[in-house]
């Protein structure tokens, strides 16, 4: 049988608990066809590059499917007909990934990266708290910050005896 990575998007207002009864909806689908599905990952919900019937974030889902393209085709006339859809994309493989998809490796490489610090920052020009600032840096060091107005008073004492 045919290997397909099956993803669709759910609007943004559907709970979590209705996007796992539609992903139920499909797999009983596959699996009354002859078909099973090796493979479920919910992605959580992103945002769009592009707003979608009005929706700027949706729950995206994936299926890894084993099943005759009779049971895809079922699938696909199902979500066009369900409101909650937003758009689906079926592609066909020569076979399965093992492991967690490339979108869940990156979810866990983000969380890793916001765990250590801020990514670039820290490791670049350090972390933002730990940068002086003009003001407080002066106040450490003992100096009264320049008055306006007054330029012999930001000057060096070897300055104004020049």
């Amino acid at each position: 049988m045919p290997l397909y990575e099956h993803v669709f998007l759910t609007r943004q207002d559907a709970s979590a608990q209705q996007v796992e009864e539609l992903t139920a909806q499909f797999k009983g689908i596959v699996e009354q066809m002859g078909g099973k599905v090796a493979k479920t990952e919910q992605w959580g919900l992103k945002s769009l590059a592009y707003r979608l019937r009005k929706n700027r974030k949706a729950h995206f889902t994936m299926l890894d499917i084993e099943a005759p393209p009779a049971a895809l085709n079922e699938i696909e006339r199902q979500e066009r007909l369900s409101e909650d859809v937003l758009r689906y994309l079926t592609i066909r493989v020569r076979e399965h990934e093992e492991g967690p998809s490339a979108m869940m490796r990156k979810v866990d490489r983000d969380r890793e990266r916001d765990e250590r610090g801020f990514g670039f920052r820290d490791r670049d020009r350090g972390s933002f708290r730990d940068r002086d600032r003009g003001e407080y840096r002066r106040d450490r060091e003992g100096r009264p910050p320049p008055r306006e107005g007054n330029v012999e008073a930001s000057l060096p004492e070897t300055a104004t005896e020049a």
